[in-house]
């Protein structure tokens, strides 16, 4: 610093020190006053909760220390050598989006109409068997959670409580119900009945299940159902019916309690006895879904069951745009197998799909917290999928198609 510079120096930092003096006299002192208050409020402000549970990932390692060996193998097991399992939710990693900007997005709308019915998004429950194995209060814990979120459960036929206890234990839960045809068709009318009369508004009947896939990992276990469990719903069919596990014997492929001689003959026969509407669940290829638009079903569910029958089929989101574009619009298609994030749940839609179903992904909530478990993690995908909406431009499921991906 030259000597010219330090007397320079000087002045302007007692001008500053007059001029912030001026300032300060000027202040009202409530001004003052206010200002050192909010300077402390922000310093004693408490840190937000931290919440382990931030994602259905989180959920699914705090479910595996819950939940028993035999219930976690049977859960998260697939078929075979499970590459499929892998690709069902690896498919949706190797699809990127398309984010947009200054785009108005403050009113998001996720409503979805299905069957004359308004629902507040698009992300339904899979159904899926045994929930007394995940929690001792089962289906009627789950339908709970469901409806505590206005999510619609679609409950197996495969259920350890019978659809008429569990409609009857929530009466405000929106219910469909899955059906496996048995080869007594006069027990299967009683049961579609039961379903509807139970308030049902929807029958899925699944068609991509024969006979079971090679499910190594129960196999390993000796998986059965634990004494005091059953499938309550096919206990008028017989009580060792209901109560055996539904593996083959050892050498065979075909179970008691799966119809191999299912074609689109019963399709027809089902639609004729049914005053609900039936979807198809189970459909991969595009010819098969051609055929089930001119069978007159109500709608079809995207699916390979959760990779747990045929390995190495393709993940159900890369099957989806050729079901799509079979379809072209004249049925609402489902998806399910592989949702983990909500921005898979925008990438289903923008590929097709009128809505999503989750499968494992509700029973780690159901492990973890029962029904509040259950409605955390749709509320979870809910969330994450409004946010993929907003950063992708989006206001509505109508405005979900191809483009929202990145070419």
């Amino acid at each position: 610093m030259s000597e010219h510079d330090s007397p320079m120096s000087r002045r302007q930092l007692l001008g500053s020190v007059a001029s912030a003096s001026a300032a300060i006299a000027l202040t009202p002192r409530g001004a003052l006053a206010e200002s050192a208050l909010h300077s402390m409020s922000i310093q004693q402000t408490e840190p937000a909760a931290a919440d382990p549970l931030a994602s259905v990932s989180d959920f699914e390692r705090a479910a595996r220390e819950r939940m028993s060996t035999m219930a976690w193998e049977y859960v998260s097991g697939g078929a075979g050598d499970e590459q499929t399992l892998a690709w069902n939710t690896g498919a949706y990693t190797d699809i990127r989006l398309r984010s947009r900007v200054l785009q108005d997005v403050s009113q998001l709308d996720t409503s979805v109409q299905l069957f004359g019915r308004t629902l507040p998004h698009p992300i339904l429950l899979a159904p899926t068997a045994y929930h007394q194995l995940v929690h001792s209060d089962g289906e009627s814990e789950t339908a709970r959670g469901a409806a505590t979120v206005e999510s619609t459960m679609i409950v197996s036929s495969f259920a350890t409580q019978r659809i008429e206890d569990v409609a009857r234990a929530v009466p405000s839960a929106s219910l469909w119900f899955q059906l496996y045809v048995q080869p007594d068709r006069g027990f299967t009318q009683e049961l579609v009945q039961r379903a509807e009369a139970a308030g049902c508004q929807a029958l899925c009947l699944t068609v991509d299940t024969p006979v079971l896939g090679a499910r190594h990992r129960e196999t390993r276990i000796g998986f059965q159902l634990p004494a005091g469990m059953s499938r309550a719903n096919l206990e008028r069919l017989s009580s060792a019916t209901a109560s055996s596990a539904h593996r083959p014997p050892e050498g065979a492929i075909y179970s008691e309690v799966l119809e191999p001689l299912l074609t689109w003959k019963d399709v027809a026969w089902l639609r004729g006895i049914a005053t609900v509407p039936v979807l198809l669940k189970g459909v991969l290829d595009a010819d098969d879904a051609r055929q089930a638009v001119e069978a007159g079903v109500d709608g079809l569910i995207v699916s390979n069951h959760g990779a747990r029958n045929l390995d190495t089929v393709p993940a159900t989101v890369t099957a989806l745009p050729r079901v799509a574009e079979a379809v072209a619009g004249r049925l609402p298609i489902l998806l399910d197998g592989g949702i983990r994030r909500g921005t898979d749940v925008l990438k289903a839609l923008a590929l097709g799909a009128t809505a999503v179903a989750i499968g494992r992904p509700y029973l780690y909530g159901l492990a973890v917290n029962g029904a509040a478990g259950v409605s955390r993690i749709v509320q979870l995908l809910r969330t994450e999928f409004e946010m993929a909406m907003a950063l992708t431009g989006r206001t509505s499921l109508a405005a979900l198609d191809k483009s929202v991906l990145w070419d």
